[in-house]
């Protein structure tokens, strides 16, 4: 497999990484998952805008060439080379530059870029569960992803323990936070709601444009700190990331409806 390193093409056995990687050693940095449709880029800006939040967080010196035309035409030229360009998954990692210990060397990043072919995620409605060991909890860097990566990780391993399809996780004053690795919307009287950053939820890519999709469309959308049983009398609950919208179908084994109209307008609205 190619890849990008520090912007040099490489294959996969010429990367080398030194122990003192802070990524390895202190988890420093952060990542961003795009996905490929057709030869695009989806949502790059709105990834960029991430990263780019990402970086002021952790105090990190992207390199300027992020913001440039060519960059995201340099990040095609890998997907060809993977043969990715109809349904690719691209991964963007970030993290300091440097040795040291907690206190760093220098806050330039070294970057890398990995791309691999996927199919479209299957939309069958999704049985979900409460997550019990782990809660989320809100800082200035629970909006992006990577520093929080074990309790995903955690949330994971109890998610096929109890052979659920996803997990919805609470933070610490139990009210709905967001799903493994997409953001929570439920739909209520033909307004839609979401958690607020509050919750520590990642501030999704999917999740802005929702609320920039509805906004648009003269559709109510709220940011609300709520607990489980406002989603029990939802019309409708979706989970949402950038690989597409996905319905639920159950929570705790209680049945939830998975069909709305609000929910096909915003998967063709942002999908089609």
């Amino acid at each position: 497999m190619q890849l990008l390193y520090n912007n040099r093409l490489l294959q996969e056995t010429e990367l080398r990484m030194p122990l003192t990687n802070r990524a390895f050693q202190y988890n420093d940095g952060f990542f961003e998952t795009i996905i490929i449709r057709q030869g695009r880029l989806s949502f790059w800006e709105d990834h960029v805008q991430r990263m780019q939040e990402a970086a002021v967080s952790l105090q990190l010196s992207l390199p300027p060439y992020l913001t440039s035309p060519a960059f995201p035409e340099k990040l095609l030229d890998l997907a060809k080379q993977q043969q990715a360009m109809e349904h690719g998954r691209l991964k963007l990692k970030f993290w300091r530059s440097g040795a040291g210990i907690y206190t760093p060397e220098t806050n330039e990043a070294d970057w890398l870029a990995t791309v691999k072919q996927t199919t479209p995620v299957p939309i069958l409605p999704l049985q979900v569960g409460l997550c019990r060991q782990v809660r989320t909890q809100y800082s200035s860097l629970s909006h992006f992803k990577g520093p929080n990566a074990p309790l995903y990780v955690v949330a994971s391993i109890e998610k096929d323990t109890r052979n659920m399809n996803d997990m919805l996780l609470l933070d610490l004053q139990n009210r709905v936070a967001e799903f493994i690795s997409s953001n929570v919307f439920w739909i209520r009287d033909n307004k839609v709601y979401t958690p607020a950053l509050e919750t520590g939820c990642v501030n999704g890519v999917l999740r802005r444009n929702i609320m920039r999709w509805c906004r648009q469309n003269d559709i109510v959308v709220a940011e609300v700190l709520a607990d489980v049983d406002h989603l029990y009398h939802a019309d409708g609950v979706i989970s949402a990331n950038v690989t597409g919208i996905k319905r639920i179908a159950s929570i705790e084994e209680i049945s939830l409806p998975t069909q709305h109209p609000l929910i096909e307008k915003l998967y063709k609205g942002l999908f089609e």
